[in-house]
């Protein structure tokens, strides 16, 4: 990404530069990432905003709950309804944060 680019900007390409870092090098440009690399990206990205992320059923229930149309991989569009339901209590707190200090 060029240099100048807004804070949204940037973190929008580490979520996108995240997702790739774990696709599977064996789902033959299919851009997905595999069950053993999701549970690996959850470990080592996400393990302070999701519980359990070391724990292979959890992983492996989160897997089923995002895989839209069930191959047993996390493809871009499934990966980003993670971000997204990660990403709206979060906006929610702070929400409700901001009106109580406005109060």
């Amino acid at each position: 990404m060029a240099d100048g680019c807004t804070e949204q900007e940037k973190a929008v390409a580490v979520l996108v530069e995240n997702f790739y870092k774990y696709v599977s090098k064996y789902s033959l440009g299919k851009s997905k990432i595999s069950k053993s690399s999701f549970q690996k990206m959850l470990q080592q990205e996400l393990n302070h905003m999701l519980m359990d992320t070391g724990n292979r059923k959890a992983a492996d229930k989160l897997i089923r709950d995002l895989d839209a149309n069930h191959d047993g991989c996390i493809s871009f569009d499934e990966y980003w309804t993670l971000i997204g339901g990660i990403t709206s209590p979060i906006a929610s707190l702070i929400h409700e944060q901001e009106q109580q200090s406005s109060s």
